[in-house]
């Protein structure tokens, strides 16, 4: 039942249920990173690091050019 629910959920957001078991999960920061990304089925994954196991965020590529960009603006800088 988890899955169907989940599948639905990626399905009202655009997004394809992804099988990231096989993914080359790569670190900004040389493996320090707690954040990792991997490209798939056209796709960008974004994960916890420590936790390799909880669920990623799918964006598809617009919404990763505009997740970088304002992340190089500081839009999600601490204050």
């Amino acid at each position: 039942m988890a899955e169907s629910i989940t599948a639905q959920r990626l399905a009202d957001w655009g997004k394809p249920e992804l099988d990231l078991s096989r993914a080359d999960w790569q670190s900004g920061s040389q493996g320090a990173g707690d954040v990792q990304i991997a490209f798939v089925e056209g796709f960008i994954a974004m994960r916890n690091a420590a936790r390799p196991g909880s669920p990623s965020l799918i964006f598809d590529p617009a919404e990763w050019r505009a997740f970088v960009r304002n992340a190089r603006d500081g839009a999600f800088d601490l204050t």
